[in-house]
């Protein structure tokens, strides 16, 4: 059984022409930089989990993605971020929303696996619990970045939102701006046959009221179960809370006996192409098998085995 990672960086209207070369070399770059942060520790024998938690926080200090460093900005001009992760042989797992000022958020998600008794922590409670674990925590200029800052003022003073990933997807009309495409994740199986995924994100541009998407959501955009897969989703949130995404593919798997990728296909470029959502996911199997699966235009995504096997690619297959 092949040990395998997949990472992605978001998913969404990400097409040929829409980059330069060398914006291109960068984002192959920062997928590359993760690949081999995780992939090191599945080849030395380590967990899924440390494999998706250093993969991610590679990703989560690269400003081209919409997490932890790179996070977009709130309507108030802030950064609230959201992580999950979860292990695929406890089920154990543990998520964060809404909270500030986190170097790593995937870090953070792990603290709440190991010492909180909890799940899912929020807003202040989960800094204040950050703080008690010893979390490292960053300035708010550690956060500023002008690419998302300059997207951000063209919205500030109205109530559209934006995904960070998509040019037409917003509550009204939008302005002829650059966009980022963010949210952040990777999913491990290991050499004991183990299961692991994990996402992070800083949501929407000029997001309101605390709002919180699917990333961080167990069953929504996160999920792992030795029994099927692991699976870390990227897209418009409300479409995947209200599909359930992540958990919807693990069921048919489970209760249907669908493959991997007959599983995610059906939920992804079926049942949520229905409900109107757009995005994608990265999946793995307990037999070391990935699909990157979406119905964008693209998605940036990377794998690696230790069959010799990997892809770095931005565009639809």
């Amino acid at each position: 059984m092949p040990v395998t990672l997949v990472i992605h960086g978001g998913a969404g209207n990400i097409h040929p022409g829409m980059m330069t070369g060398s914006q291109e070399q960068q984002y192959r770059e920062g997928l590359t930089a993760a690949l081999d942060k995780g992939y090191a520790v599945l080849r030395d024998g380590g967990a899924a989990t440390d494999a998706v938690i250093a993969a991610i926080t590679e990703l989560e200090n690269n400003v081209l993605f919409n997490a932890g460093r790179g996070s977009v900005f709130t309507k108030k001009g802030l950064h609230e971020m959201d992580a999950a992760l979860m292990d695929g042989a406890t089920l154990n797992a543990g998520a964060i929303a809404g909270v500030r000022n986190i170097k790593n958020p995937i870090m953070l998600a792990r603290e709440v696996v190991l010492h909180s008794g909890h799940v899912f922590l929020s807003g202040k409670g989960a800094g204040e619990f950050a703080l008690s674990r010893g979390i490292e925590f960053a300035p708010d200029d550690y956060f500023f970045n002008k690419d998302p800052y300059d997207q951000w003022v063209d919205i500030r003073d109205s109530d559209f939102y934006q995904l960070d990933h998509k040019e037409d997807n917003m509550k009204g009309p939008i302005p002829n701006t650059d966009h980022k495409f963010g949210t952040v994740g990777a999913v491990a199986f290991d050499a004991k046959g183990n299961l692991a995924g994990g996402t992070s994100t800083g949501g929407m541009t000029n997001k309101r009221f605390g709002r919180i998407g699917d990333s961080p959501v167990v069953g929504a955009g996160t999920y792992a179960n030795n029994k099927t897969c692991a699976i870390s989703c990227t897209g418009h949130g409300e479409y995947f809370l209200r599909a359930v995404v992540a958990y919807d593919v693990s069921c048919l798997m489970e209760y249907k006996g669908l493959s991997l990728q007959e599983a995610c296909n059906t939920v992804i470029k079926d049942k949520l192409v229905k409900l109107g959502g757009e995005g994608g996911l990265i999946a793995v199997d307990g037999q070391g098998n990935h699909d990157f699966c979406f119905n964008s235009a693209g998605m940036y995504r990377a794998m690696r085995n230790d069959g010799g096997r990997e892809e770095v690619a931005f565009y639809g297959a």
